[in-house]
């Protein structure tokens, strides 16, 4: 049981990391050697701007697993139709954009899951502890 719990206490945070990670490299197409410096440098700050919130939500979600937990999945849901209606605008393809969905939205709905199951899973055992004095 012990195990578990340290597995699934980190799974969510690896997870949610290399995500995080995934997202950032999308802000690197800001650099356009057509562009200056400054534009290039704001570019990249503005595709940066998810990246940055889901690091504070992952700073939350280190010390209060239920509220990061839930944040994440209101991320990866919330966020499925926008990204649904404009990748669909840009490629008239249900199918690819439900593929886009998956690759960007459901990672997150997946380790704000995780986040939920190790806090309920340490409460658990803390209940037991708690019950076994």
């Amino acid at each position: 049981m012990k195990n578990s719990i340290k597995i699934v206490h980190w799974v969510p945070r690896i997870l949610c990391i290399l995500a995080i990670l995934f997202i950032a490299m999308f802000s690197l197409d800001s650099f356009d050697p057509k562009l200056t410096l400054g534009q290039q440098l704001l570019g990249f700050l503005m595709h940066n701007i998810p990246t940055l919130i889901l690091i504070a939500i992952l700073i939350v979600s280190w010390k209060w697993e239920i509220i990061g937990g839930i944040l994440f999945i209101l991320i990866g849901v919330g966020m499925s139709p926008f990204i649904f209606m404009h990748n669909y605008a840009m490629n008239h393809s249900i199918g690819m954009s439900l593929i886009v969905i998956l690759t960007i939205n459901f990672p997150f709905i997946i380790v704000g899951s995780l986040f939920i199951i190790s806090h309920l899973l340490k409460r658990k055992k803390l209940k037991t502890v708690q019950a076994e004095l």
